[in-house]
Parts: structure tokens; sequence; C-alpha cells
């Protein structure tokens, strides 16, 4: 039988949720096939996890049926959904970090014998799961789940669900933290169990990663599916249409003005990590007014460690860092926002908002002691609540209430916000690190175009970013960082982006190599 004629492997018909007068789902329907992979994508806030919840248990729909392998089913709890079948990898995964491995897969769901758990039962078991599908979980079944890298973690929670039975697996925004090694070796697993039988829904707003992976793409915008597409029919441009129901522009932009005078200079910058382990190695660089610099990197080369020493959020072991040719290298944090440097974290639910804070209290982070904002110690909460109402207008902030909490907005409107409470600050540097990370295609391109046109305003940009396509797209000059140094200044007009990855894995491109910029003085320290 062909696909269409076998029993899908899930059937949502006519799912609709509310939460209070917010319509989250609107009639959605969704079909996954037997043995496919089939995405659901979306911009924040589309629906698509609610909708997924749903599916799993977490959610009661106010209307519509579910079906699971054509059974229709009434879930009241995930533990519901998974005892027919139904498996879910959380973005934010649900691991308990001080336990081992073994002990988070198997609890719960411990084989038990003569009423103690049969520890040789449960290895056995997941070592079988493993060797099916060439994971490496079973090496470090006794190893805490904190000292795992991501990429491990993530693959632990697909061994659980698959060792809890899972016939079908939800994988919510699994790419969203994972460096890109990690996420093409999540794909060949994806693949591996689509191979094996296993049916996928991919919940994600990247779409080359939908592109690359799936069968089929459902899109919903603003809670209704606008329609379900092959992917061997489809191409990004429609997909990004459908999602934001407008044309996407996704060419990088030419730039209409020339650089400036130096506004960045960073001479033999030297720094430790947390493990104090040098993370950074002689680093030279030079940000001119009116141009971008994008840094390219794997992360944990050393990228995270030189944005704060710059910003002033870690000390400097050795070298000078210069703003507008003053010294800055002992300026706190502090003084270094008042002097012109403006940041964008990584991490904006940690380092960018007090996620219980309202966007006003939100707009004074940053702005403490800054006119109209403060006069001396007395801060005028009426100029920081008309600050917070014109970023929520400027930058499209959804919902557009000043007072709503940080914690309640999506991750694109809370990045928004963030780009949009930097920039007030006026300032001549702005150090954007991973400025659309986990951000849904609209609003990447709202961020990008907003970049382009500071840089045309005259400010100097540092962007800080593992995605090749944003880096090329936005910069004048990539600098390649691997292990702590500089590995390359190259023209992002004359590099591919495999020469890219290639430089990130610390090796040099095999064809000829890229026209670049001068390192020296204008780019920092190249290594030979």
């Amino acid at each position: 039988m062909t696909a269409s004629q076998t029993t899908p492997a899930v059937r949502l018909e006519g799912i609709t949720k509310r939460f209070g007068d917010v319509v989250a789902n609107d009639s959605v329907d969704f079909t996954l096939e037997q043995g496919s992979i089939h995405a659901l994508l979306g911009e924040n806030g589309s629906g698509k996890t609610t909708l997924m919840s749903i599916l799993y248990g977490l959610y009661d729909q106010n209307e519509g049926s579910i079906s699971v392998d054509g059974h229709e089913q009434t879930f009241d709890s995930p533990r519901d959904a998974m005892e027919a079948g139904v498996g879910m990898i959380h973005q934010h995964f649900q691991l308990v970090p001080s336990m081992t491995v073994l002990q988070n897969v198997i609890l719960g769901h411990e084989p038990v014998d003569n009423g103690l758990i049969n520890d040789g039962a449960a290895r056995g078991r997941i070592e079988d799961i493993c060797s099916r599908y060439e994971f490496d979980v079973d090496q470090y079944l006794d190893t805490r789940v904190e000292e795992l890298d991501l990429g491990a973690q993530q693959r632990v929670e697909i061994v659980k669900s698959l060792y809890r039975g899972a016939d079908v697996l939800i994988l919510d925004e699994p790419t969203a933290v994972l460096t890109p090694q990690e996420v093409e070796r999540l794909m060949d697993v994806m693949a591996d169990l689509r191979e094996d039988g296993q049916s996928l829904i991919f919940i994600s707003h990247k779409l080359d990663e939908a592109l690359e992976i799936a069968d089929q793409i459902t899109v919903l915008r603003d809670g209704e599916a606008i329609g379900t597409v092959d992917t061997a029919e489809t191409t990004e441009q429609d997909l990004a249409q459908m999602m934001v129901g407008r044309e996407v522009l996704f060419d990088r932009l030419e730039r209409e003005s020339s650089t400036g005078d130096p506004v960045l200079e960073v001479d033999g910058l030297c720094m430790r990590g947390d493990r104090d382990r040098r993370q950074v190695d002689d680093i030279d660089l030079t940000l001119r007014s009116g141009e971008i610099l994008g840094i390219a990197g794997v992360q944990g080369n050393g990228q995270s460690e030189l944005v704060e020493g710059i910003t002033g959020l870690r000390s400097v072991e050795e070298g000078t860092i210069r703003l507008a040719g003053d010294d800055i290298t002992g300026m706190n944090r502090r003084r270094r926002i008042e002097n012109g440097i403006a940041y964008i974290p990584e991490d904006r639910q940690s380092e960018g908002l007090v996620q219980d804070y309202s966007l006003v209290r939100n707009a004074l982070l940053g702005n403490q002691t800054i006119a109209p904002y403060a006069n001396g110690q007395i801060l005028d909460w009426d100029e920081v609540s008309d600050h917070a109402a014109e970023i929520v207008e400027e930058y499209d902030v959804q919902p557009p209430n000043p007072d709503a909490t940080a914690g309640s907005l999506s991750g694109g409107n809370q990045q928004k916000f963030i780009v949009g409470r930097e920039i007030g600050h006026d300032p001549d540097v702005l150090v954007a690190s991973h400025p659309t990370r986990g951000v849904d295609i609209g609003s990447v391109e709202f961020i990008h175009n907003r970049l382009i046109e500071l840089r045309e305003e005259g400010l100097g940009i540092l962007v800080v970013s593992s995605k090749l396509e944003e880096i090329r797209k936005l910069s004048d000059r990539i600098a390649v960082m691997y292990e702590g140094e500089f590995i390359d200044v190259v023209d992002p007009d004359a590099v591919t982006e495999e020469d890219l990855g290639l430089l990130m894995a610390g090796h040099e491109p095999t064809n000829e190599p890229p026209q670049q910029s001068d390192p020296q003085p204008d780019g920092g320290g190249s290594r030979d």
C-alpha cells in the first residue's frame, strides 16, 4: 500500500485551543504518516508547541479529536500519551541534572525483580536501543547528566522516549541549542529512526532544516494551518511566505555608505574562561563606524569570553580595549554602557531580561543612571514607561502591552524588545551575540534589517553567530575564531559556507584561498 492508503500514525482533526480570549489553535487538521518525518513550521507564537502539547497530553483541546494509529484517544496527561506510544523531546530538556543517565532514562519505568530495580535488565535494554540506532548514550550511563554537553543530553532524551516504547516522537525545536556539528548528527539520528519505521514530528522555524529532513511540512500562522506541502515540491521562499503572509528577502543587502574611523580597537587580548583555561589568546581586532564585523565559530572557541571582555562582564588578563581611542580596559560594565557600548546577550532569558518583570521595568535595565530616566538617585518612571512604549511600537513587540511580563512574550518578541532597548542607549558600538538564536523568520528579517539600518547610520556593530547564512548576510568582514584565536579574516562575498565551515573546524579550505581583508590593523590577528 502507498503511504496515503495506510493508517496514519497520528491524525488531529479540528483542534481548537483557547487560553482565555486568546485562540492558540483554530480548528487545526494535521496528519503524520507512518514511518515519515513531518515538519511543523511557524513563527514564534503561531501555535506549534501548543498543538503538539495537546497531542502529548499536556493540554486539553477545547474542540477536535486525536487519533493514534487509527484509534481515537483522549489524553489526560503525558503518561496517557506515552502509553499510546507518543513521546516528546522538549526544547528545554526534561532531565534531572544531578542524576545519572541511567537513572534519568528509567525514571518512573524501572524494571523490578523481587521488589528491587533490575539494573542489569535496564542496561541491557538501553544498550540494545543504542546499538540499533548507533547512539553513544550507553557509554556514559553512570555519568551525571549535568556533565554532558547539550547534544549528548538530547540523545539521552531520545533514548528515554524509545525506552518507554514511543513509536511517535515529537521533537520541539531540537536544533535551537546545538552546534552545527550536533545539528548534523541529529539529522542523521532522525533519518535512522525514520528508516527503522519511527514516525517523527519536527517542530521548527528553520526552513533549511525542515527542507533537509522532512517528507512533508505543515505551516501554522496565527494558530491556523495555512497548508501542508511535500518537501520535494516547495522552496524556502514559498515556506517563508506561508509563515509570515508576505514575501521575505533572503539576499545579502548591498551597503550604501562607506566605513568611518575606528570606534573599537582590541590589542593583544588574552582571557581565561570559567575553568581557568585561556579561552582568548592574543586577539587583535578593529571595528569601524558604519561597519558590521562578524565573528564566526563553533560555540566554545572563545567567542563568549571575548564578548564578555569587550562589554565589561569578564576581567582581561592581558591586552587593551579602546573605545573611540580611549582606553576602557579597566572600566566596569556600568561605565562602558555610559560610554557607548550596548550589548545584546546570547541568552535573552537569563542575561537579557528579568522574566517576572514587566517590559517597563525591563526597559530600565542599563538605563538606571542615565538621563532622562534617572536624575541622580531618583528614577523618572513616566520617562521609563514612555521609553518602553516606544520600543514596543517601533519594534512591533507583540502583544503591544508594556505592562506585560517579559516571560509572557514569545522568544522572537523578547529578542526584538532587547534590541530596541539596547539601541535606545544611543551607543557608538553594539555587540550582538547570537542576535537571532531561537527566533522565527519574521523576527529574523526584522532584526537583520534593523542592524543594516544602524550600520548605514554609522553604528559600529560586532555580530557573533554560529549561523553561517546570518554571518554572510550581515557582515562586511568575517573573523573566524578557533581555539581562542582568529584563524582567518575573510570577505563574505568571496567565501563559501563550505569554506567557512572548514575554517570554523580549524582547517584551511581545500580550494583557492578566499580574498581577504587585511587582518591588521583592521581585522585582528591571524594565525599562521
